[in-house]
């Protein structure tokens, strides 16, 4: 796998928690933000995955309807 080196700002509590968790892991401060951004990536994975099966559930149109909607309000409202 090719790697490229980047930089970026980040605020000094910031640094500092990951300098922390980094100590505690035995590991460096490349290595959190390596599975940070893994992390993440993954987590925006999952979410466009789910929009798009959201998107096609209402174009199929499996959505509620506003009594339903209402309905299931007014049980809150109790």
């Amino acid at each position: 796998m090719d790697k490229e080196t980047i930089s970026f700002r980040l605020d000094t509590d910031k640094k500092t928690a990951l300098d922390l968790i980094a100590e505690s892991m035995d590991r460096d401060r490349t290595f959190v933000l390596n599975e940070a951004v893994v992390a993440y990536l993954n987590y925006y994975k999952i979410e466009e995955q789910e929009i798009k099966a959201r998107l096609q559930r209402v174009k199929a149109g499996d959505v509620a309807t506003n009594q339903e909607v209402q309905d299931a309000f007014s049980k809150w409202k109790k």
